[in-house]
């Protein structure tokens, strides 16, 4: 960035006083409250050709083939790549960006859902007076501030505790974090605090009490980062770039410089995914904005480049809403590897990661295990033992690819880069790797001046500071209460649309069916304990989502919040698609298995089920078999050794209790491991014991059982006859 070179003109990275260090941020200050002022006069100066309406994908497929040459070709539709295409399309070049999956399919849509200069590299950046560092942190910390002005919606303020457990770290920390809000100056969101033991256990009360002195508050941004990544590419598209997912680049296309003789990188080779049809997109520059896979482009490019890229798993998991308050997260600044974890509340659920381990590069990431305990360990460090946190709560469970990189342009190419890197090849092809994602818009503006620099574009200075993304210019904090009274949504289902689309809301409930119900009025929810409605689908499909997968992970969040609703919602999801889009039985068939197989690996729903197998111990005490035994004989009458839905079925019918057919045989077949149409004693009891080992919780079949006997114990002795003999 400008600025940037400018700072490294008047003082000396890695040396000077603290004192120096915050008399340049002055000057930061006020270059960057000139650049907003200039900005303001600029944005009056754009234009917006698709303000109304998005072109479809195959109108944006056509302007790709059909286009001469454009200015800039970015590959990559993670939250950088988008963030080059909106730099590049605002500087009036002419701008096309393609991605061989989904928009935001990668690590941009798993990350910790957080927009944040980073506490700990503050803490780096002053115990080692190291400036660059330092200027790392006052960048991110400027960026916060401007996603949360350009995409209110999406984004929003998350106080953070900081528990202390030592007297000596209270001022400690303190001063930290303090000197976190003074490098955000005036775009502090809100001043930190100190908290006593008392009032942080009001306001955190699952917060392990032993031996706690007090909690320090500070602020951060949270967002919703698939969608906030969708909202920079749509908001690209509106203003005239022509963007694809599911199109990969078979091959780089080159040509001899006339004026050189060297070999220029002049366009891609591209395949459209979904169709098989290959195709030519020309243009000056062609930009690397391709995450993990970076070292892949750049090898097409040159077979003989060295890898830059050294990548990183990162995993999440997702718990229910009630270990965290509504609007608190939690800071573990040092666990017991010496990693951070955070634990933050995120769409009325619990995110708690990250881990950080060495990893192969891959399009489909898988949570292993191992990092699922390790961090439900931490966080049993510090909750109350009065909360018990158990294997089985985990709804959800991701893995990220972090791509560290090294610098190709230093001595050292072993040592990781701390920032983010831009390199131009000898073939004028622009790599952009590493970095984070709070600051994909300024790693977009460097990336996009080494690009007019190198190919001599013609291009305008840049207007992505504060300019509004998709959804945010209509957006107000009231603006559900228009989608609750205009069109009779529930109040839920109307601040979640508000949330997730912001002022384009209302087109999402305009496509919405009537209910017939006295309420709510408009809006069929895909399951019963989520806000997503039937309507989003048909809304996703405007917004390029191409499969299932599109809408269960990042159109919607489903597929983040819980694998269980997401599976129940995928048969309603792929019959809505393939209505809208004229899929085949055989095309049908293909994206509930692929949707399935995406949940059960990438989502953690193996992990989830594995709790229960065939070889799961049976670990009860003698009363406790006993206990369990009378239960299940309860449904198994005639002691047969097993149940089935009929036997289920009489009982419930016995106590006035009705349950759908297929929703019953859904509740067996999770306990059925042989998937033989039956539940026997030795399931039961397997299901039993992982129940009292925290392995599995939520259990319908178990909650179902134990309900069902304590009605039966209350009335008395029931005779269940059976007709027509039964099974």
């Amino acid at each position: 960035m400008a600025f940037r070179r400018a700072l490294k003109r008047t003082a000396v990275i890695g040396g000077g006083s603290v004192a120096t260090i915050f008399g340049i941020s002055q000057l930061l200050e006020y270059r960057k409250t000139q650049a907003r002022l200039a900005h303001v006069a600029a944005e009056a100066e754009l234009k917006v050709p698709f303000a109304d309406e998005l072109p479809t994908r195959q109108a944006q497929l056509a302007t790709l083939k059909n286009t001469e040459e454009f200015d800039v070709l970015i590959v990559g539709g993670g939250a950088t790549g988008a963030g080059c295409a909106l730099d590049a399309v605002t500087r009036n070049l002419k701008t096309a960006l393609v991605e061989r999956n989904d928009f935001s399919s990668g690590t941009s849509s798993r990350s910790t859902k957080l927009i944040h200069g980073g506490v700990r590299y503050l803490q780096k950046a002053i115990m080692k007076l190291d400036y660059e560092q330092y200027m790392m942190v006052k960048e991110a910390l400027h960026e916060r501030a401007n996603l949360l002005e350009v995409a209110p919606h999406l984004s929003a303020p998350l106080p953070i505790m900081l528990p202390v457990y030592k007297w000596w770290q209270l001022p400690y920390y303190w001063a930290g974090i303090k000197m976190y809000d003074l490098v955000a100056g005036t775009q502090c969101l809100k001043s930190s605090y100190v908290l006593s033991k008392t009032k942080a256990l009001e306001l955190f009360p699952m917060l392990k009490k032993d031996r706690l002195v007090g909690a320090i508050v500070y602020y951060d941004g949270q967002h919703n980062d698939a969608r906030m990544n969708l909202a920079i590419a749509l908001t690209s598209a509106r203003h005239g770039a022509a963007i694809a997912n599911y199109t990969e680049v078979v091959n780089l296309l080159k040509k001899i410089d006339p004026q050189t003789g060297k070999e220029t990188v002049c366009g891609a080779h591209c395949r459209d995914v979904i169709t098989g049809q290959e195709f030519d997109v020309r243009a000056k520059c062609v930009i690397n904005a391709t995450g993990p896979f970076t070292d892949s482009l750049r090898k097409m490019d040159n077979q003989k480049t060295d890898n830059i890229c050294q990548p990183s798993a990162g995993v999440h998991i997702v718990i229910p809403g009630y270990y965290s308050p509504d609007n608190m997260g939690l800071l573990d600044p040092a666990t017991s590897d010496g990693r951070v974890i955070f634990f933050l509340p995120w769409q009325k659920m619990t995110i708690a990661g990250t881990t950080d381990t060495p990893t192969n590069v891959t399009a489909h990431p898988i949570p292993t295990e191992e990092d699922i305990n390790f961090i439900l360990t931490e966080v049993r460090n510090y909750l109350s033992p009065d909360v018990e946190v158990r294997r089985g709560d985990v709804l959800a469970a991701w893995s990220g690819i972090r791509p560290l990189v090294t610098d190709p342009n230093s001595k050292d190419t072993q040592s990781i880069c701390r920032n983010h890197i831009v390199n131009v090849s000898e073939s004028g092809m622009v790599t952009i790797a590493g970095g984070k994602w709070t600051t994909f818009r300024s790693m977009a503006e460097e990336t996009l001046d080494a690009a007019v620099k190198a190919h001599n574009l013609s291009a305008q200075p840049n207007k992505t500071v504060g300019l509004m993304l998709e959804g945010a210019k209509d957006w107000t904090p009231t603006l559900y209460i228009r989608l609750v009274q205009d069109y009779g949504l529930e109040n839920e289902v109307a601040q979640h649309l508000a949330s997730t689309y912001g002022g384009k809301a209302f087109d999402v409930a305009k496509m919405a069916r009537v209910t017939g119900k006295r309420w709510p009025i408009v809006g069929t929810r895909l399951v019963s304990e989520f806000p997503y409605i039937e309507a989003e689908v048909l809304y996703a499909i405007k917004e390029y989502a191409c499969t299932a997968i599109d809408v269960l992970a990042r159109r919607t969040r489903l597929g983040f919040l819980n694998v269980q609703a997401a599976d129940e919602a995928l048969p309603r999801i792929v019959e809505i698609m393939g209505k809208q889009l004229d899929w085949s039985q055989e095309r049908r068939t293909a994206e509930l298995e692929a949707a399935k197989k995406f949940l059960y690996l990438e989502m953690g729903y193996r992990s989830r089920s594995e709790q229960l197998t065939k070889t799961s111990e049976i670990n009860l005490d003698y009363q406790e078999v006993i206990r369990y035994k009378k239960r299940f004989q309860k449904f198994d009458q005639e002691r047969k050794g097993f149940i089935t839905t009929v036997d289920v079925q009489q009982v419930l019918e016995s106590i006035n209790v009705q349950i759908d057919e297929n929703a019953l045989h859904d509740i067996l077949n999770e306990v059925d491991l042989n998937k033989n149409g039956q539940v026997e004693i030795d399931e039961f009891l397997q299901l039993m014991s992982a129940v009292k080992k925290g392995k599995v919780s939520d259990s319908r079949l178990a909650i179902l059982m134990k309900t069902a006997e304590e009605s039966l114990d209350m009335r008395g002795p029931v005779t269940v006859d059976r007709s027509g003999g039964g099974v």
